[in-house]
């Protein structure tokens, strides 16, 4: 059976059939899952964690926002005098 890709670009899935492959000249492969994807990675040079509607984006905002809630400060604690 047919495996589903993933997008390189926004991290969706991708079903058989469907979607764009991408060959470099060095032979690196991208799969995208529609034209705004392929046009973002390759003619815009965006970088798919910093543009907000992808997936990558969201996850890595998620453990960002995770480690900010570990790094929280101690309480104080009051001295008894």
């Amino acid at each position: 059976m047919v495996e589903a890709k993933e997008c390189t670009f926004c991290g969706n899935k991708i079903e058989p059939g469907t979607g764009k492959l991408f060959i470099k000249t060095d032979g690196q492969t991208f799969n995208f899952c529609n034209n705004k994807c392929e046009k973002n990675m390759l003619k815009l040079g965006r970088k798919e964690r910093e543009t907000k509607w992808t997936r990558k984006h969201a996850q890595e905002k998620a453990v960002k926002t995770y480690r900010k809630k570990e790094k929280k400060k101690p309480k104080k604690k009051i001295k008894k005098k």
